[in-house]
């Protein structure tokens, strides 16, 4: 599937640049594209440098947190539920605590240390996986999973409007969270649908349920503060919680008399080696990214969109905010600078703006995580992995342009 949709990203560019400079006069778009091409290229290696800091720091915490039993601690709280969601893997697996402590951070808006623990839960599940080329169910149900995007503190988004003069930076708060369950609850029943679980019973019944309330209640709490205490809190609650969590785990691997400083390094090495495979998976494709968005592609699928739109009678107000949802997938620096170029053009409290936030807060990169976690193991076969995470951010941004409406 990749291999295909790689393929086509540079097919139909090129189609698009030929038409372009043949056809309409513009054959400076070749030289354009040759540029961006080499740019992606080169921030795509460094990228993965920066990452690599971030890597060694987080892997060598997880490390003391795994050789302390902490990990283990967390996965006996929730392996009732991946024992559901994921019946083929091993009960003693090591990968539900790293998988568990990934998603929490990715509920919490930490992304810098959210993707150090999912590439550690991506390694952990490989070794479970018997055919190492192809993906195996849990580990295709995680990264949907990962790439559902469910986020409770949205905190990048509300700091972007609040910079860019908005009013209220935290109205689309509450729209963000519903829509990022919408796309969460999409990916997860499209992965069960395929992979034929029994989900449908009493016991998943009740974890879904205490998921809901414990999400609910966190979003009703930070929905009640004021717009800018709201902003504030978010983020002093996400430093505080990285910052705590570190010392935690240092605290808890001297009560448990490990050797801190040479754990920290082995857990480190981890992250560097990581960083390194990525490497090639990053370069092709974000190379093939910036080729389809810079030939003019996305423009002409939004205009056709607002066109359709338009005939049917539908309201087209929305369509602004479109090259976001369809950025989003692909890049996600390109889909918060269309975002913030969003809020330039049409105001930081105009509809098209607040659409395109919710769409950026309600969805994820999905390329660049799948090509980051299936390359960080060599994973070449990736299944209905892209097909059900895809879904899901359809989900996502019909969810986000409806709530849209009702909350605006």
């Amino acid at each position: 599937m990749l291999n295909i949709l790689w393929t086509s990203f540079f097919i139909i560019s090129f189609a698009a640049a030929f038409v372009q400079a043949c056809f309409l006069g513009n054959p400076q778009i070749w030289t354009e594209l040759v540029n961006h091409l080499f740019e992606a290229a080169t921030g795509a290696f460094q990228l993965a440098l920066n990452l690599t800091g971030m890597l060694c720091l987080w892997l060598g915490l997880l490390k003391i947190a795994e050789k302390s039993g902490l990990t283990e601690v967390f996965a006996k709280a929730l392996r009732p539920l991946f024992k559901i969601i994921m019946p083929e893997l091993p009960q003693n697996s090591p990968a539900v605590g790293s998988m568990v402590m990934n998603m929490a951070a990715n509920m919490l808006g930490l992304d810098n240390a959210a993707t150090p623990m999912g590439l550690k839960a991506m390694e952990q599940l490989q070794e479970d996986n018997r055919q190492k080329d192809k993906a195996s169910k849990a580990q295709i149900m995680f990264i949907v999973l990962n790439a559902s995007s469910l986020t409770i503190l949205p905190v990048s988004v509300l700091m972007y409007r609040h910079l860019q003069g908005s009013n209220n930076a935290g109205a689309v708060f509450l729209p963000i969270l519903l829509a990022t369950l919408c796309s969460t609850l999409a990916g997860f029943l499209s992965v069960a649908v395929t992979q034929k679980l029994d989900i449908f019973n009493r016991k998943m019944f009740c974890w879904l349920i205490c998921i809901l309330a414990v999400i609910s209640l966190t979003g009703f709490a930070f929905y009640q503060l004021e717009p800018q205490q709201r902003l504030n809190c978010s983020e002093t609650f996400g430093n505080a919680l990285i910052l705590s969590c570190i010392t935690f785990f240092l605290l808890f691997g001297a009560y448990k008399r490990l050797n801190l400083y040479e754990t920290f390094i082995a857990g480190a090495k981890e992250g560097f080696q990581i960083a390194v495979q990525i490497i090639p998976y990053l370069v092709a494709m974000l190379a093939a990214i910036a080729v389809l968005r810079y030939s003019g592609v996305l423009d002409a699928v939004v205009w056709c969109f607002e066109k359709v739109f338009s005939l049917l009678g539908f309201d087209t107000k929305f369509v602004a905010a479109l090259p976001t949802a369809l950025m989003k997938p692909l890049s996600g620096n390109g889909a918060r600078a269309l975002m913030i170029e969003t809020m330039q053009t049409y105001g930081a409290d105009s509809f098209p703006s607040f659409v395109s936030a919710v769409i950026q807060g309600s969805t994820e990169t999905t390329f660049y995580v799948i090509a980051l976690y299936f390359g960080a193991v060599k994973i070449s076969k990736t299944g209905h992995a892209l097909p059900c995470a895809l879904f899901a951010d359809f989900i996502g941004v019909v969810a986000a342009i409806t709530l849209s409406y009702i909350f605006y």
